[in-house]
């Protein structure tokens, strides 16, 4: 049964803190106001650190006592030796990045294991909308219309398949969830991912041989 603590967390980052081990070491990017750090803290006993582009995000986790910088995601990973961390996050921003080969061949490098979620636009309410619209679809997981949203680009499942084939990315374990209008509660998909997952969240690591 899952504790009181577990339940605040959004339900795609209750999933990710269940693939962390006690004691690891983490670095969260796009950390946001840091309640996934500050729960693998106090639960898991891990050495975490954040990266937060939102300087009033970034202000709110060091207030809660969390080790979080301030800055751009793409410069700041780069400071880091090689296999820093055991698990890199990357929950909800891979759509925003201007450069996602560089930035996960960066993650890849200083941690042993890469921790990637994104929405999925093949679920099946895209798909309906541009067929019968034809316009730039929205749901709960993109809601935003195309001349405001944050997201620079849109990723399928099989997009993110094919790419880590491609740049040669071991996918160690892939979980697909659909979560209710508020992200807050979900459920793993085993059937029909493409269609019916909103998120994917995917552990991979590089090739190192």
């Amino acid at each position: 049964m899952e504790s009181a603590e577990t339940t605040r967390l959004r339900f795609d980052l209750r999933i990710i803190a269940s693939i962390i081990p006690e004691n690891s070491r983490v670095l969260d990017l796009g950390c946001g106001n840091g309640d996934l750090l500050e729960w693998l803290a106090r639960n898991k006993n891990i050495a975490g650190t954040g990266i937060e582009m939102d300087k009033q995000k970034a202000a709110r986790c060091i207030a809660r006592g969390l080790s979080v910088l301030q800055g751009d995601l793409n410069d700041e990973v780069d400071d880091y030796p090689d296999c820093s961390f055991d698990y890199v996050i990357l929950s909800q921003t891979l759509q925003q990045v201007f450069e996602p080969a560089r930035l996960l061949y960066s993650l890849a490098r200083i941690g042993r294991k890469v921790i990637v979620s994104f929405p999925n636009f093949s679920h099946y309410s895209i798909r309906l909308q541009l067929l019968t619209r034809g316009m730039a679809p929205k749901n709960d997981q993109l809601p935003y219309s195309w001349y405001d949203t944050p997201n620079i680009r849109v990723i399928t499942l099989k997009d993110f398949r094919k790419f880590s084939r491609d740049v040669g990315y071991n996918i160690l374990k892939e979980i697909t969830i659909a979560t209710n209008r508020s992200n807050e509660e979900g459920k793993v998909i085993g059937l029909f991912p493409d269609l019916r997952a909103t998120y994917g969240i995917y552990i991979i690591e590089k090739n190192r041989m």
